[in-house]
């Protein structure tokens, strides 16, 4: 479970993000959407502890980011919209390091790892170095490390940017998947019809506030993703 309460963060007496109040329950896809610089970077960075809010607090499955940053960190994953790997290390290599930050033993690090190389496609590739590999194989494994201990929450930037057709079919699998098992999911994107074809809520962000927020079948009644984008973010 995801929660914000009245969350804020300001620069310099300035609001980036103000009085935000989201709920994300188990086995839910919540998507918040906006336009550049309306709040959605600033919000992610609040969640995942890069930024203190100034006001308000987040919880991460019943931990407070600022409070209890370790066990709040240890209990999600976290898929920025800006690939940052360790070029020089293989992908198996990167895998490993990332299971064992998280305390995950050899035996059980291994076969996770090998599931999920499996499933998301980088087997024949995890060997290699990670400087070697395309942007959307890049993407491939940020995302697998983001769950390679199975966390109940997952926090996610941009999941899409730079995967061919195959990889986006993929990535959707993968999180509609997730949302069947329980977990939290928090997606901020770009893109409505991914937002529409996903998420069972959606929130709209408008300079730093938060415009509406709506259901999947609210959408339907009101004429889809778009228009509403449009009315509540202009």
């Amino acid at each position: 479970m995801i929660v914000l309460e009245n969350a804020g963060k300001a620069f310099n007496d300035k609001w980036a993000v103000k009085g935000l109040d989201i709920r994300v329950e188990r086995g839910e896809v919540f998507g918040l959407l906006g336009p550049n610089a309306a709040g959605k970077t600033t919000t992610i960075k609040m969640m995942t502890g890069l930024l203190s809010p100034t006001e308000g607090r987040i919880l991460i499955n019943g931990f407070d980011i600022v409070r209890e940053p370790l066990k709040a960190k240890s209990s999600f994953g976290y898929v920025p919209d800006k690939a940052f790997l360790y070029d020089k290390l293989r992908g198996r290599e990167f895998l490993k390091f990332i299971a064992s930050i998280h305390g995950i033993n050899k035996t059980p690090a291994m076969k996770k790892i090998d599931e999920l190389s499996g499933f998301f496609g980088i087997k024949e590739i995890e060997d290699e170095l990670i400087e070697s590999y395309s942007q959307g194989m890049r993407q491939r494994l940020l995302f697998l490390s983001a769950l390679i201990h199975d966390p109940p929450a997952l926090i996610i930037d941009e999941p899409f940017v730079g995967l061919d057709p195959f990889g986006v079919r993929m990535l959707k699998t993968v999180i509609l998947g997730l949302r069947a098992e329980g977990v939290s999911i928090f997606l901020a994107t770009h893109s409505l019809h991914i937002a529409e074809e996903l998420c069972d809520r959606v929130g709209l962000i408008s300079k730093g506030h938060l415009a509406g927020l709506r259901t999947k079948e609210e959408l339907v009644k009101e004429g889809g993703l778009e228009d509403l984008f449009i009315r509540m973010t202009s």
